[in-house]
């Protein structure tokens, strides 16, 4: 897919991972709509980025855990922009809840962002992607495919995700690819220490952290390769294959 002139949604790029996303994707040239909920003065530095880089971009607040937000994100991007033809899927919350410790509301919390909101809003973006022959990249995790005692629903949501990207691959095609990046130990919660992120750097075969640059590398592939559609690219430094 050429990204120059195209026009792209990201959730939750006020922060994080779908902040240097968002910019990556300025920097190709994209127009870009830049979606946040608590991190305004986050994303009014990634729309800063973005122009400076030379793409253009728009902060859009969104709520994502209210429903009907969800479409109504989706129908700005494109009043905007005039078009949808990239949709990311960034926005999410890591809590850790360990058994005996969860509460229906804390449920509800994180699959209604990590889960419902994604869906809602790849349903709405479909008719646009699909009339200009785009692309859906949802961020998964490795958390997936392990056993995470301490987040248990969090990885719930995280199975669901890649439960999605397949089915929605399916529908979709041919007109809309979709993937997903599953990342690994790219960027840790803000409230873990150094030991944590020593002992994981030590417990991954590659022998450190990654970092979010390795998951835009990951993106932009899954967006320039026109044949792939329905895969989940772990971007992990190797920790699924540890045995």
């Amino acid at each position: 897919m050429e990204l120059a002139g195209r026009s792209a949604l990201v959730t939750g790029a006020g922060r994080r991972l779908g902040q240097a996303i968002a910019i990556a994707l300025g920097a190709r040239g994209m127009r870009v709509a830049v979606h946040y909920h608590a991190s305004e003065a986050g994303a009014r530095a990634t729309c800063d980025r973005i122009v400076a880089s030379g793409g253009s971009a728009t902060p859009l607040a969104a709520d994502l855990r209210d429903v009907d937000a969800c479409a109504r994100l989706v129908d700005d991007a494109v009043r905007e922009h005039g078009a949808l033809d990239v949709l990311v899927n960034s926005a999410a919350e890591m809590v850790r809840t360990p058994l005996g410790t969860v509460t229906a509301e804390q449920w509800d919390r994180l699959f209604s962002l990590n889960l419902r909101a994604p869906f809602l809003i790849a349903q709405a973006a479909a008719p646009h992607l699909a009339a200009s022959r785009g692309a859906i990249v949802n961020i998964a995790d490795i958390a997936a495919d392990e056993t995470w005692t301490g987040y248990i629903p969090y990885s719930l949501t995280k199975s669901g995700i890649v439960h999605m990207t397949r089915s929605l691959a399916r529908v979709l095609a041919p007109a809309v690819r979709v993937n997903a990046v599953a990342p690994g130990a790219v960027q840790l919660p803000d409230d873990w220490d150094a030991s944590a992120a020593e002992r994981l750097a030590a417990t991954t075969p590659l022998q450190r952290l990654g970092a979010p640059s390795d998951v835009v590398g990951a993106v932009l592939y899954l967006l320039d390769a026109d044949y792939v559609t329905g895969q989940v690219l772990a971007v992990d430094g190797g920790r699924l294959v540890r045995g």
